[in-house]
């Protein structure tokens, strides 16, 4: 399968120009664009950073929302010149990655959810958890009446166990594992998270977190779960639960890949040798 029989959609990335520590300019816009397409991505929601705590800080809310509101309109001339490129257009929508400084945010502005939905991208503070109460946050954007989905949980330095995942999805959030995560990109713990996450079929979505450098990891990923025959996981996880989310629907359960195994190896050995 090429990249041109599938369609996947990415919801975490980092492509607007000049607004953190992604994209620096329209140029690494167009080639992240590009290389999202290498990659069989064609439908995008650009998440750029977004302090939780700004939302109740009026004029520093506005400010930011202005930065971004510019990068914006710089990303969408480079989408129309991609779509003239290459004949079709990308389907580009906005959102962030909300930090939770704080537990409550305001979500109410549509630019800071995923493509205006009720879903909202969120991340904890300095790649660590909470010690305590960790779920509290999710449950209260959960009451405020938005759908958190917690980035990249694999990443978190002091998740020894899944335990506080479980406290998560019991709270009502959804996780997003990065592609680049089963990889080893970010080390040998985030690794053996995400085997751990992925083999129990916790995370609803794999986005990949891309920074305009490179190459996003969402070929690859998609590439060796089909590989191992998890081709029904890939698809979910790429394709099929990040579109259901633009249209505002909950993701399909992803079945649990630890329950195949070859030869008696674990089941992440048959995609990573």
């Amino acid at each position: 399968m090429t990249a041109s029989d599938v369609w996947y959609t990415d919801f975490h990335n980092h492509l607007i120009p000049g607004v953190d520590d992604g994209s620096q300019d329209a140029e690494h816009s167009a080639g992240a664009l590009a290389a999202f397409r290498r990659a069989g991505v064609r439908q995008v929601v650009v998440t750029p950073h977004f302090d939780g705590s700004l939302t109740q800080q009026p004029e520093r809310r506005a400010q930011r929302l202005a930065e971004l509101d510019t990068g914006w309109q710089v990303l969408r001339g480079v989408v129309e010149a991609d779509a003239a490129v290459f004949g079709s257009p990308l389907q580009v929508e906005r959102g962030a990655e909300v930090m939770l400084d704080i537990p409550d945010p305001d979500f109410s502005d549509a630019r800071i959810r995923l493509a205006g939905t009720s879903f909202v991208l969120v991340e904890f503070p300095m790649m660590q958890l909470p010690p305590a109460n960790a779920a509290l946050a999710i449950g209260l954007i959960r009451r405020g009446g938005w759908i958190p989905i917690v980035a990249h949980p694999e990443r978190y330095r002091n998740l020894d166990s899944l335990a506080p995942l479980g406290e998560f999805i019991a709270a009502g959030a959804l996780l997003q594992v990065n592609a680049g995560s089963l990889l080893g990109d970010y080390g040998p713990k985030a690794q053996e998270r995400a085997r751990e996450i992925l083999g129990r079929g916790l995370a609803s979505f794999v986005c990949s977190d891309y920074h305009a450098r490179g190459e996003p990891h969402t070929a690859g990923f998609a590439r060796m779960l089909g590989e191992a025959g998890f081709s029904e996981q890939a698809s979910l996880l790429l394709g099929v639960n990040p579109a259901r989310m633009l249209n505002g629907d909950m993701p399909v359960a992803v079945p649990p890949m630890a329950t195949a195994t070859a030869a008696g190896a674990p089941w992440w050995k048959r995609i990573l040798g």
